[in-house]
């Protein structure tokens, strides 16, 4: 594929799933209120009329069919308002509208993985159909309207001579200019087969308006020489608006013979037709989706009022190349103004170029920096979706809360913490929200469950927290399920932190039975594991009865960070800033050993773990004793300890460089090496992963 047509689909992803997500959060508010206002319905049918026109110009057949029923099916609420939609049709029309959104996003998935699209939509399309039929109809049964059209079948005109293959349509009531709809028809087929070889009755459906109450009676009648043209023709039905139903009809008697004189019409009326099927189907029978005409590439966008627009969208790619840049040009400056050269060197003017290139720099980094930071809004409103969904299915009363939906982080890691967060919000469904309302009436809570989704930044670090009022954790049913599995011993006392470490555990579940939402163990060590990937940690706490909350620190970017370098034995490392506490310069007096012999330093009442870094690198030199070095106090989620170097040498930002890829066979990210930075005067500086170097050291 050219780069220009990927960029072209990259476009239709985008502004599909744009659509998609702003469809979804109508779809929930109005579920609430149980009907849609008119701006809404006009929203909707604008968004299905975007996505049929760009689905057609891509030739995704499977989307144009879907988008463009439901385009009709809002064209007559838009036209006679949301009083035409019974209040008993009303939980039908939100649960259509919920399918044909998952049935949009599975068919972007698969377009996305180079799958091919899905060919049998007569389920979904059927459905909608079906409630188009039941709108029209005023809320009768469907199989009113079957056999209205069976009737009309029954009644309909005889085959034409010479044209023994009919196709006979039924466009929807209340539609209007039928006739005109007709002739659009016709002029569709004509580009599919010769003018020769169909016509149709009525005739003048292009001039004469009283045609129109013909077909509303019998419908509108297409005749074909072979059943070839009539299968094309089928296509061109299938892609037409308003169009209810269709059905075949073919001549019974053998065809005239050509020597034959030619029957009057008036003296012999012609065989009656024998319909191909039993009965008529209550909806179109969509085309194969190779073959479904395409809707003409000029057809634009209608998905919003025209007006200027202050936002643009901007391929990823080309973020990541001007943040490489930027990261580059970070070094550079720092190369420059820390060159050995200038040592000793009174430079008036260069100094004060070098301030000024500083500053400038800095603003270009914050810039850069900023385009990239996307709010948390987008992930967070996909979640009111699921708790609907799970509601529904597990028969609980729940509603989601969300703060902080302003907060951004940066674009790469709000797409890395979708899943985790989705994971979560399940589990808290599943297993913390009581099963029953009166259950909750009986632990003296509000019948209906609280999830609460907040995010807030302090510092360098985002907080996301994901809160439910449930009956929380049973720890020792955890417990159990961690010794059955092996992970506990029967004879060990384990604190309630460590319990719920459990639940982290790689194919650990509390749930005896598989259901559709958990059971497999996939879950919780999945989220620990794409939130650590990003730079974050997790964290869970819960008290029985009360409800469970699981804490998400995440840094704001992964591309510049403020760090503090420090030296060990000649080497230079950098820590994230946002991990240091505090740093210490202490006597060996001051340390204090456990029963096992490890070092540990009493800080404001409590005791921390020493690690040094010479001992566990395994590094020639660097201070041996405490008085020649330094002490730094690291805090990285529930960890808490402090790490002996020789000395600090400043703080200063730096770009994050990935590990070369061949240095993953030597396993060093659990070493505690998170990757590496160049320093101003050339060197490469490790950066440190404070979680995974407690866990190397222990």
């Amino acid at each position: 594929m050219s780069a220009g047509s990927d960029s072209i689909l990259d476009a239709f992803l985008y502004e599909t799933n744009t659509l998609l997500e702003q469809l979804d959060s109508i779809v929930l508010a109005a579920e609430q209120q149980d009907s849609f206002s008119q701006e809404d319905i006009n929203t909707i049918f604008r968004i299905m009329h975007t996505v049929k026109g760009s689905s057609a110009m891509m030739e995704y057949n499977s989307l144009m069919t879907i988008a463009h029923r439901a385009e009709d099916l809002f064209a007559i609420i838009r036209d006679k308002t949301m009083d035409v939609v019974p209040e008993s049709l009303r939980p039908e029309l939100f649960d259509l509208l919920f399918q044909t959104i998952d049935f949009f996003r599975g068919e972007l998935e698969h377009i996305e993985n180079e799958q091919p699209l899905t060919e049998n939509i007569d389920t979904l399309l059927q459905k909608v159909n079906r409630l188009i039929e039941q709108i029209n109809s005023g809320g009768q049964a469907p199989e009113a309207s079957q056999q209205s059209a069976a009737e009309a079948a029954g009644g309909a005109a005889p085959a034409a001579p010479g044209f023994p293959f009919g196709l006979q349509v039924f466009f929807d009531e209340g539609c209007g200019m039928e006739n005109l709809r007709a002739y659009m028809l016709v002029n569709s087929i004509k580009e599919l087969c010769g003018e020769s070889d169909f016509t149709y009755e009525p005739q003048g459906v292009d001039s004469d308006p009283a045609t129109a109450d013909q077909i509303v009676e019998s419908g509108f009648m297409l005749y074909f020489r072979t059943q070839a043209d009539r299968e094309s023709a089928v296509h061109a039905v299938t892609g037409a608006g308003a169009v209810r139903a269709y059905q075949s009809i073919d001549q019974t008697a053998p065809p005239v013979e050509p020597a034959q004189p030619a029957p009057q019409p008036a003296a012999k009326p012609a065989p009656a037709p024998q319909a191909a099927a039993a009965a008529p189907a209550p909806a179109p029978t969509p085309a194969p989706a190779p073959q479904a005409t395409p809707a003409p590439a000029s057809q634009k966008s209608e998905g919003g009022p025209h007006h200027k627009e202050s936002l643009i969208s901007v391929n990823l790619n080309k973020l990541d190349q001007l943040a490489a840049v930027v990261g580059e040009i970070v070094i550079t400056e720092s190369m420059v103004t820390a060159s050995p050269d200038l040592k000793g060197l009174k430079l008036d003017a260069f100094t004060k170029s070098a301030r000024q290139l500083r500053k400038l720099t800095d603003e270009l980094q914050d810039v850069s920096m900023s385009l990239r930071m996307v709010p948390v809004s987008g992930t967070f409103q996909k979640m009111n979706r699921i708790v609907r969904d799970m509601c529904k299915k597990l028969g609980k009363q729940a509603k989601l809360t969300l703060v902080g939906e302003d907060t951004e982080v940066d674009k790469t890691i709000v797409d890395s913490i979708g899943d985790p967060i989705m994971h979560i919000v399940r589990n808290s469904m599943d297993h913390g929200i009581e099963e029953t309302p009166q259950d909750r009436i009986n632990a003296g809570k509000d019948p209906v469950g609280e999830i609460i989704l907040s995010a807030r930044h302090t510092g360098s670090e985002v907080i996301i927290e994901i809160i439910d009022d449930g009956q929380g954790v049973n720890y020792d049913g955890v417990l159990a399920k961690a010794i059955r599995n092996g992970l506990a011993f029967p004879d060990v006392e384990y604190s309630h932190k460590e319990i719920l470490n459990f639940l982290m555990a790689p194919g650990f579940s509390t749930n005896t039975e598989v259901t559709e939402f958990s059971g497999r163990g996939v879950g919780m060590d999945v989220v620990k594991r794409n939130v650590e990937e990003v730079g974050g940690v997790v964290s869970i706490s819960s008290e029985p009865g009360k409800g469970m909350t699981t804490t998400l620190k995440i840094p704001l970017t992964m591309a510049i960070m403020d760090g503090m370098e420090v030296s060990v034995g000649g080497s230079i490392f950098t820590i994230p800033i946002h991990n240091i506490r505090q740093s210490f310069k202490i006597t060996e007096d001051d340390l204090i050993r456990d029963a096992s012999g490890g070092e540990m330093f009493k800080c404001m009442g409590s005791f921390y773990p020493v690690i040094r870094m010479r001992d566990l690198y395994q590094m020639s030199g660097g201070a041996t004793k405490m008085e020649d070095g330094i002490l730094i106090w690291l805090d990285a989620g529930d960890l808490s300890y402090c790490l002996f170097v020789d000395e600090l040498l400043g703080e200063q930002q730096v770009v994050v460089k990935p590990l070369p890829s061949y240095l993953n066979h030597f396993n060093i990210k659990p070493r505690g090496i998170g990757g590496c930075t160049i320093l101003g005067d050339g060197n490469i500086s490790i950066i440190l992963d404070v979680t995974n170097l407690y866990t190397s050291a222990r």
